[in-house]
């Protein structure tokens, strides 16, 4: 595939229009906001970048990495391969909220890939190992877009996403949104430089905070987001 229509492909899968439902999780940022401990600007960089920094550029990035690797393997993927590290993924999402959305992106990416005439994401349609970076990894290797690209396009979209679930959340301005993408924007390159180092021993989240974020956020009285 031309490189050009590789980077495009890479933009339509990030692209906040994607038809998913990604805009409908906070990932615990709602029940942050709720009970104060995010109610500014500077709060919210320093939770979406202590965020990004602990939990998704040290589980999410590398375990999307070796499934890209996986799809890489042979005409439709290492099977196996794939399968194991869905299961390690799915294992450390920390709160039921953050597990069910995993699946659910998972399997209406899937769906839509399987539309798009994707046809390994077809047996993921109904999965319940389905999980978003499984297929985001194998949209990305079926376009040849390159890993490094890959990553930092995933971590853009999960940024993105959050700062416009602060911006309605808090509320921000939107040029407030901007700078505090802007600063994420500075942090992207090197979380996917220490995603694509970590060994397989090193693969682990800690954020306690976002873990009991997003628990409570269940049970929140009033809320914008599912999750």
């Amino acid at each position: 595939m031309d490189a050009s229509i590789s980077h495009l492909r890479l933009w339509q899968l990030i692209s906040p229009a994607l038809p998913i439902g990604a805009y409908a999780y906070s990932q615990g940022l709602e029940y942050a906001v709720d009970q104060a401990w995010v109610s500014d600007e500077a709060s919210v960089q320093r939770w979406i970048a202590g965020v990004a920094s602990n939990s998704v550029a040290c589980l999410d990035l590398p375990v999307l990495a070796r499934m890209y690797k996986a799809w890489s393997k042979s005409e439709s993927g290492d099977e196996n391969e794939i399968i194991r590290w869905s299961r390690f993924l799915l294992a450390s999402r920390e709160s039921a909220e953050v597990l069910a959305e995993d699946r659910h992106l998972g399997q209406a990416l899937a769906k839509l890939l399987t539309d798009l005439e994707i046809a390994e994401a077809d047996a993921w349609r109904q999965n319940e190992l389905s999980n978003f970076p499984a297929m985001f990894s194998l949209a990305a290797h079926h376009w040849q877009v390159p890993i490094q690209q890959t990553l930092s396009g995933y971590l853009w979209a999960w940024s993105e996403n959050q700062v416009a679930a602060a911006i309605k959340l808090v509320p921000l301005g939107q040029t407030a949104g901007q700078r505090i993408l802007s600063h994420l924007i500075e942090r992207i390159p090197t979380c996917v430089d220490e995603a694509m180092t970590c060994e397989d021993e090193e693969i682990g989240v800690l954020c306690p905070g976002v873990a009991m974020a997003s628990a409570k956020h269940e049970t929140q009285y009033s809320r914008l987001f599912r999750s």
